[in-house]
């Protein structure tokens, strides 16, 4: 491990802290923020359910809509609903290779819309996670004007969670935080570990 100066070390940090207090004494909005977690990586949905569960933790209602997710159960799913503050939907019917019916996709992805519309025009939910949304707008299952619209005139304080990779660019520009999550290494494609429960499922 390579030696570091204590004294350096102490008069970095103490300029880096500067810098943050500045940062904090400066940030004085206050608003409910729209995320998007997009990219190839994995991680997307759950770093949207780690935020879900921050907001209980501070006794905050929350909201879930699923899109595309339905075939199988997971674990998010069966730990979530059981807990006070949470409605939970899972609308989709699996994955777009496993349903192979365009107009049926359409159709399942215009009524989870129609449940998330509902949420992000209500002020009672302080958070609503619309997980795989981006791989619904990808394909052209919902109109991406409406659910911008939609996005844009929620509740003041309501924070809104979007996951799904290829993010779309108008979402992107009118997100207040995005992550892209990048594949470094993949049990699965690298490997041909199967999905495991806890990690995948």
């Amino acid at each position: 491990m390579k030696k570091v100066d204590p004294q350096r070390h102490a008069e970095r940090m103490a300029h880096k802290q500067k810098i943050m207090h500045e940062r904090i004494a400066k940030a004085d909005k206050e608003q409910g923020v729209l995320l998007v977690l997009t990219g190839p990586g994995k991680g997307k949905s759950s770093s949207g359910f780690g935020m879900l569960a921050r907001a209980l933790g501070h006794g905050m209602q929350v909201g879930v809509v699923q899109f595309i997710k339905g075939a199988f159960s997971t674990g998010e799913e069966a730990f979530f609903r059981q807990l006070p503050n949470v409605e939970y939907h899972v609308m989709g019917e699996g994955y777009t290779w496993d349903t192979q019916d365009r107009e049926r996709d359409i159709q399942t992805a215009e009524a989870a819309w129609e449940v998330a519309r509902r949420m992000l025009g209500d002020e009672h939910f302080d958070m609503v996670l619309l997980d795989e949304l981006n791989i619904a707008l990808r394909h052209g299952y919902l109109d991406l004007d409406r659910v911008l619209d939609d996005l844009q005139t929620r509740p003041a304080m309501q924070h809104a969670i979007v996951t799904g990779r290829h993010a779309p660019e108008a979402l992107i520009e009118l997100a207040d935080t995005v992550t892209e999550m990048k594949v470094v290494k993949h049990a699965f494609k690298d490997q041909g570990v199967r999905a495991q429960k806890g990690v995948e499922l």
